[in-house]
């Protein structure tokens, strides 16, 4: 049976756009492979309610009393010990890197007090600059210790147990003490803004050429892949410089963002990053062949870019497969450096290990892109 004519050439158009949605890999598998991620993300990585948080402890009193506390503040899920100080400026250096989420100091006499009826305080100083993160655990504190003494406050001790608690939990939330939550995203976005820009335009920076019929005499040019690479992505530093100044600008004059550290640790940091994204927008030109697929990639890379970095969701209450995953993108050792060095007043040495580790993905990203390059020309 013979379709009428305007169906026949609906359903031949069809079949062209399906072979050429089946040719163009990229695309099919982006059409498969977003989804899947997204459920994937979403339904096992995200957190709203963070557990297992990293926590080391300063306890100066060895009683009974007090492993029963710290054994409460444990099985709670909360807090995770694994650390122990010795030393309060040890501790403030933990939290500043961001090596825990809180430290826990119990103060020598706290049972002798305890006893007496005085009162004794529980320290737990936290790192409040994302409040996402640290604020079921520090709302749940004082019902972790409650339950946690119900059964030793008995017998002898059972005057303890009235209705005001016989000790007290003072909560000193660190870098972001009011629980602003524009002091925690303003500075993020930063990072996200460059990340989007930086790696879509330059992943359309070669295969526009391509699209444009000007690839030929690019390559016909005596230059080394390394020379064609730095002249592609330095144009696009400045574009980087510009949109960190403006961002900056904003979060001083319009959010009052605090900047407590140093300007020049912040400019480092910025500029490994922009020259990161740079090159991994770089390796997906090679890699696309449309500047549609250049664009495809890059938010490929973008979602698990916004979802596992710490950004929009608390890092640590990510399961340990996710936190894997996210180490490994330039983001979030950037919102590391960007938050500490606003926030925290962290310094150079402090933020070492996100810089080493902004560093070293650049490199790879630098080579990938010189092999992805050659391959080009032949």
């Amino acid at each position: 049976m013979r379709l009428p004519a305007p169906l026949a050439r609906i359903w031949a158009i069809f079949m062209k756009e399906l072979t050429q949605v089946r040719r163009d890999r990229i695309t099919f598998g982006m059409m498969f492979g977003i989804p899947i991620m997204q459920l994937l993300l979403f339904g096992f990585a995200i957190n709203t309610n963070p557990k297992n948080l990293p926590t080391a402890v300063h306890v100066e009193d060895n009683s009974p009393i007090v492993r029963t506390i710290l054994q409460g503040f444990e099985t709670s899920e909360y807090y995770d010990f694994v650390l122990k100080t010795s030393d309060p400026r040890e501790s403030a250096a933990l939290l500043m890197r961001g090596d825990v989420a809180f430290v826990i100091s119990i103060p020598a006499g706290f049972t002798k007090r305890l006893v007496r009826g005085e009162h004794p305080q529980i320290l737990i100083e936290a790192d409040a600059s994302d409040p996402a993160a640290s604020s079921n655990a520090i709302a749940h504190a004082n019902m972790i210790v409650s339950r946690a003494l119900r059964h030793e406050l008995k017998g002898a001790l059972g005057y303890l147990s009235a209705d005001a608690p016989p000790y007290e939990i003072v909560v000193h939330p660190a870098y972001n003490p009011e629980g602003i939550t524009q002091y925690n995203i303003v500075p993020g976005l930063l990072g996200v803004i460059l990340t989007l820009t930086l790696v879509m335009i330059t992943g359309m920076a070669m295969t526009r050429e391509a699209e444009q019929g000007t690839l030929e005499n690019l390559l016909a040019m005596p230059v080394c892949p390394l020379e064609v690479m730095f002249g592609k992505i330095l144009p696009y530093v400045g574009i980087g410089a510009v949109q960190t100044i403006v961002i900056l600008a904003a979060a001083k004059y319009m959010f009052h963002i605090p900047f407590v550290g140093e300007l020049w640790v912040l400019i480092v940091g910025v500029t490994i990053f922009v020259l990161a994204n740079l090159s991994l927008g770089f390796t997906f030109s090679t890699i696309a062949k449309t500047q549609m697929q250049a664009m495809q990639l890059t938010f490929f890379f973008f979602l698990p870019s916004l979802l596992l970095s710490g950004f929009m969701f608390p890092f640590k209450g990510m399961p340990h497969w996710a936190q894997i995953i996210g180490e490994c993108l330039p983001l979030t050792h950037f919102l590391r450096i960007v938050r500490g060095v606003m926030l925290k007043g962290a310094g150079f040495m402090d933020l070492a290990a996100p810089l080493r580790a902004l560093s070293l993905f650049t490199l790879l990203a630098v080579v990938v892109a010189m092999l992805r390059y050659k391959r080009t020309l032949d």
